[in-house]
């Protein structure tokens, strides 16, 4: 069987302060691109892009080396401080106060793409100012399949930006709330073609509890949740899903949307991993096979009975 291609990720590594109804970290690793490295390494190698202060604890990033993800690429910065952000969850585990965000570093943060990860196969541009996602564009060599997330901060102050970067993009990941800014329309199913218009073939919105919904071209796909009985930390969800999301890609030859929907339930299952401690600690504590059982759950929940009228004898 051959190698899987590798994945690049440029995106945040953060501390984070996260505080639920029924607990609370303070300085727990987090960042989009963290996340989604510790997700996509349980497919393939993994180049990450990122800069962190001279207050980070290098040696906490020595589970994702051990997994195949590359640091070249991690720039730091010896008298900053590390990006981080304070938040707060409600009982739903939905929705969210944030307290804090510290930029820090990722205030001058531009992006350097080591020369070997240019021409990766795949690349995820994590949530971070459109012009810097742009700035990793020009830096590519390969002509990847490229996926993106943004967010409302985006949306809103950057819009022209953001959707020059969407023209060169395949595939979009983002949450519902900012589907429906982003088209300027409470419809779903109309923002998520309006959004395709804008250059992304593939749209994937992400919907918390109730799953995600996938548009390929004219084709549709939902997945369910993962049926959890406790929710430690929502944080970094909707990175693990793109890393299980672009990590499932990098195996297959084609992109079809069959191809598609599988990356989708696995993306679903890394998400309902990560969410089962605080940080990335449970995906960097599982499996592949973890990942494979999980899969196999969601697939048993979503089996439709046998539909259709009965055929007369």
């Amino acid at each position: 069987m051959p190698k899987p291609d590798p994945v690049l990720v440029v995106g945040t590594v953060a501390y984070d302060t996260v505080k639920t109804p029924f607990q609370d970290t303070e300085r727990a690793l987090g960042g989009s691109a963290l996340y989604f490295s510790a997700s996509a390494s349980l497919f393939t190698d993994v180049h990450l892009v990122s800069v962190v202060g001279g207050d980070f604890d290098l040696n906490e990033l020595n589970p994702l080396q051990e997994r195949g993800v590359n640091l070249d690429g991690l720039h730091v910065e010896d008298d900053g401080q590390t990006f981080h952000w304070s938040g707060e969850y409600h009982y739903d585990m939905n929705t969210r106060t944030t307290h804090a965000t510290d930029l820090n570093v990722l205030e001058t943060f531009q992006p350097h793409v080591p020369e070997p990860a240019q021409a990766t196969p795949l690349a995820f541009l994590a949530n971070i100012d459109p012009t810097l996602q742009t700035l990793v564009l020009d830096q590519l060599t390969n002509q990847p399949l490229v996926a993106a997330d943004t967010m409302n901060y985006w949306i809103e102050n950057t819009p022209s930006e953001l959707k020059n970067t969407l023209t060169r993009v395949d595939t979009l990941i983002i949450n519902d709330e900012e589907a429906r800014e982003l088209a300027n329309t409470p419809n779903l199913v109309e923002a998520m073609h309006r959004i395709q218009a804008l250059g992304p073939d593939v749209i994937t919105v992400k919907k918390g509890e109730h799953g995600s919904i996938l548009m390929h071209q004219d084709e549709w796909f939902t997945a369910p949740a993962f049926l959890h009985a406790d929710v430690t930390d929502p944080t970094g969800a909707g990175d693990a899903f793109a890393g299980g999301f672009m990590g499932t890609l990098a195996s297959t030859d084609t992109i079809t949307h069959q191809a598609l929907r599988k990356a989708t339930v696995y993306g679903t299952a890394a998400a309902s991993i990560v969410i089962e401690d605080f940080g990335p600690r449970a995906l960097l504590d599982a499996t592949r096979d973890d990942l494979e059982q999980r899969a196999k759950d969601l697939a048993r929940y979503a089996k439709f009975p046998p539909v259709g009228k009965p055929t007369p004898t």
